[in-house]
């Protein structure tokens, strides 16, 4: 048996199995003959590390990887990107490889730099552009772009030149089907999956025209069939692809999380100077973190925004100008928590925030760990980590246009030939176990086999 992998970035339940499953054949008839449900993400539920705990079996503490940067030592400003070397766990693929398997992987992140696997490979949208090596072997870059000529892992979708945007997903969407359909064809291989990281960005860059409940919708604006436009593009991709699969090939449509709309963003470093545990002079300017000059022998915690928000204590003798003792630290931790727990929102409705400490939810805690996680509203506010606004509740993003956020539930579905059609509820850590099932592979990951 063969597995083949679409990875759809940011596909939630409720879309691709309820609003538009008539309208999209090709998938409709792959799920009404799968295993399918909602697929519980990780925490954090971003794309790294999802799709490396989807692949691996291990949580984000394990792997070390709480999302795309990570703050380098016990710095307060020194930072490092997520890359394909600070994966150190087995994934499929290397459990695969060791039985004689062969397998392709296609924008799979973190897949840049590429890394040799037993078959071949094109790194994901962390690649920085198309001019350094992104496959193994290397050979197969020129393979590619004799195929579709400039490859393109990513699209900036921050801006206000929405058609720009559009146009490059569309392209950048077609061209990675072209090269996934060329793969299929051409070479040899066992397991193969491939990410298309279009769906995430179109849901971000195009939320606000689609959502008739967004706080910023704009309802007749040329814009608002634009995710359903992509869902149907997808649809016509997926099914020309699924033409050139062998009969008893399982099919697997799988997401790293779900999207909804953004609610707002709400700006925490703002909120911490309010509460006086953040020091630092603010005037009207809206500045990043980095920029602002803050007194750290005073401060007692700072935090990062993003999609959800990470949370450091200057701890003396770990930070260069900590001033919260170690032996203190569980009982300043604990009150702060309290108090982001207790934020509501801008009319005085009760939030469901939830805080996590990393050395909690997972076996254990590698790396560049925060202190606290937090997910404003269950996600429904992303973090803003500027300051120097006149209210701590923005409407927008502060780093630019983007319309959603993400949610705990992604989707999966797996076909198997002569398996029948059930729905499921399950855990991202439940793909590895199951996929290697499908090849006898028996591991102790956390997850469970759903075969």
């Amino acid at each position: 048996m063969k597995v083949f992998v679409i990875g759809l970035d940011s596909a939630p339940p409720e879309l691709l199995f309820h609003r538009f499953i008539d309208e999209l054949p090709n998938i409709r008839k792959i799920v009404n003959r799968s295993i399918h449900g909602p697929m519980r993400s990780c925490v954090p539920a971003i794309t790294i590390p999802a799709w490396m705990c989807m692949a691996t079996g291990k949580t984000p503490g394990e792997l070390g990887l709480y999302g795309f940067r990570h703050r380098k030592g016990n710095s307060y400003n020194e930072i490092w990107i997520a890359h394909s070397l600070t994966v150190k766990e087995k994934a499929i693929w290397d459990y695969l490889g060791e039985k004689g398997y062969k397998s392709i992987l296609v924008g799979v992140p973190p897949s840049y730099p590429p890394r040799k696997i037993k078959g071949f490979l094109i790194s994901c949208f962390i690649t920085p552009d198309s001019s350094v090596n992104y496959t193994y072997p290397q050979e197969l870059k020129g393979e590619v772009e004799r195929l579709v000529g400039e490859y393109i892992f990513d699209v900036v979708f921050r801006k206000e030149e929405r058609d720009e945007v559009k146009e490059k997903i569309w392209e950048m969407t077609e061209k990675r089907f072209e090269v996934v359909r060329y793969l299929i064809q051409e070479k040899d291989w066992d397991f193969f999956e491939f990410v298309e990281i279009g769906l995430d960005r179109i849901h971000h860059a195009f939320w606000k025209y689609f959502d008739e409940n967004h706080h910023l919708h704009e309802p007749n604006s040329k814009y608002k069939n634009v995710i359903p436009d992509y869902y149907k593009l997808l649809d016509r991709e997926i099914g020309k692809t699924l033409k050139l699969l062998d009969e008893d090939t399982a099919i697997a449509i799988v997401s790293d999380h779900g999207i909804k709309a953004m609610k707002g963003a709400f700006a925490v470093n703002q909120w911490l100077i309010d509460e006086g545990l953040l020091k630092a002079q603010v005037d009207d300017k809206v500045v990043k973190l980095e920029d602002l000059n803050v007194k750290w022998d005073e401060t007692v915690a700072w935090a990062w925004g993003g999609y959800y928000s990470r949370v450091f204590i200057n701890v003396k003798g770990r930070e260069k100008k900590g001033v919260v003792r170690l032996s203190e630290f569980d009982k300043v931790r604990d009150e702060i928590a309290e108090l982001i727990r207790s934020i509501r929102g801008p009319n005085g409705e009760k939030w469901k925030t939830k805080v996590f400490y990393p050395e909690e939810i997972y076996p254990i805690a590698k790396g560049d760990k925060p202190d606290m996680m937090v997910y404003f509203d269950d996600l429904n506010w992303r973090a803003a980590g500027t300051v120097g606004h006149p209210s701590n509740y923005l409407p927008e993003n502060d780093t630019g246009p983007d319309d959603a956020v993400h949610s705990e539930y992604g989707v999966f579905s797996l076909y198997i030939p002569e398996v029948e059609c059930r729905v499921v509820e399950t855990s991202i850590y439940d793909f590895a176990p199951t996929i290697l099932s499908l090849f006898n592979i028996n591991t102790n990951l956390k997850g469970r086999s759903l075969v």
